[in-house]
């Protein structure tokens, strides 16, 4: 069991899931979007599980600014979180093909059985 945790920037929820796993002695790796590129298969697969509109933080005042934060168009949204993943809502956690956005201890026990 492989537990990545995406994160633009060390925020409450990050932190969080951070706590969850190391209180459970659970290895995870922390990714820091700042410097991993998400690839266009891990964006297919969290927009898949998640839905590609839920995946904008939008509560960021530079997404609010920018027209990803106003469109329902999927492949938009995609295309301009790659360029811009400081746009992604975080964390997002992924086990496997299994993926949660936010702080979701339920799932993440289910994870760990």
């Amino acid at each position: 069991m492989s537990i990545q945790i995406y994160a633009g920037k060390k925020n409450f929820d990050t932190q969080k899931a951070e706590r969850f796993f190391k209180e459970r002695r659970v290895p995870y790796q922390l990714l820091d979007l700042k410097k991993h590129k998400l690839g266009s298969r891990e964006m297919q697969l969290f927009a898949r599980r998640l839905g590609a509109e839920n995946l904008v933080d939008r509560k960021n005042p530079d997404a609010l600014s920018h027209p990803v934060a106003h469109t329902d168009d999927a492949q938009y949204i995609l295309e301009a979180l790659m360029e811009n993943p400081r746009f992604l809502r975080t964390p997002i956690v992924r086990c496997g093909e299994q993926v949660t956005l936010g702080v979701d201890e339920k799932a993440w026990e289910a994870w760990i059985q």
